[in-house]
């Protein structure tokens, strides 16, 4: 005859699994038994008219009706501000090596990047100008800079 190749650890260690198993079962079993019940209704959230959740169904009373016609899909467009187009300012600083300066407005105090490429004519510092506004890479810029 041959000898069993079940070894004392492989039986130790099947032991040790069915009884992992059988205790997981036991666990499993008595978390059904002592679960709150009441199904799906337990499960069921609301939202009132506040859009805060609760487990009340909301007041029909207080149930508005919406024109589904009225709802608008996507973002409305932007409507341009109407800002005066051509603005008065005075050069703060130009460097004529570099070809840019800086333009203050008279009327709101900003101040705004003016490149040699946006001149109509040549300006130095302390100039009144008028320009016009263009949005650049880093901010609004100044553009079509004419003596004033």
């Amino acid at each position: 005859m041959t000898k069993s190749q079940d070894t004392f650890n492989k039986k130790e260690k099947e032991k040790k699994r069915l009884k992992k198993r059988l205790e997981k079962q036991h666990k499993k079993e008595e978390r059904k038994a002592n679960a709150p019940g009441g199904g799906l209704e337990n499960m069921i959230a609301y939202v009132d008219e506040n859009g805060n959740l609760s487990d009340t169904p909301p007041d029909p009373t207080k149930k508005t009706k919406i024109n589904a016609e009225s709802i608008e899909i996507g973002v409305p467009k932007r409507v341009e501000e109407e800002a005066p187009a051509i603005r008065k300012g005075k050069v703060e600083f130009f460097n004529d090596s570099k070809g840019f300066g800086f333009i203050r407005e008279l009327e709101t105090e900003e101040q705004y990047f003016v490149h040699i490429n946006g001149l109509l004519e040549k300006i130095s510092e302390n100039d009144t100008v008028t320009f016009e506004l263009e949005r650049g890479l880093k901010g609004m810029n100044a553009v079509r800079v004419k003596k004033a």
